[in-house]
């Protein structure tokens, strides 16, 4: 199983980027799917969850400027970013949750995807 993440990139404050990741491999079923970021010198830290069935969550820093969705078709995992700030700027990973096809569960993550927010 693997996850690709794609999408970031260096934008000014105040603009707008899209991340995607796909998950490929030997899937029966991809549960909750979400994003983490960790900046320079700090920890990881959650961004925002989406369940299978669409529920969300977020990190109180991002609500009302980014937004998850996911298409389960495709087995990706979208994270909208809105009027970005320079505090958003980190390495941006996603992961996933995962049944196999030979019935393991576990979580799986992305190698992540650098946004850099210049001000």
């Amino acid at each position: 199983v693997q996850l690709q993440a794609s999408g970031g990139g260096l934008v000014q404050a105040g603009g707008s980027l899209r991340l995607s990741c796909a998950v490929s491999g030997s899937i029966f079923v991809t549960k909750n799917m979400g994003w983490y970021r960790q900046a320079p010198g700090k920890q990881r830290e959650l961004v925002t969850t989406i369940t299978r069935g669409g529920s969300t969550n977020y990190a109180d820093s991002v609500k009302g400027r980014f937004t998850i969705s996911r298409d389960n078709a495709k087995n990706t995992v979208y994270l909208q970013m809105n009027t970005l700030k320079p505090e958003d700027t980190a390495v941006y990973l996603c992961t996933a949750i995962i049944v196999t096809d030979i019935g393991t569960t576990r979580d799986y993550w992305g190698q992540g995807t650098l946004v850099t927010v210049s001000s």
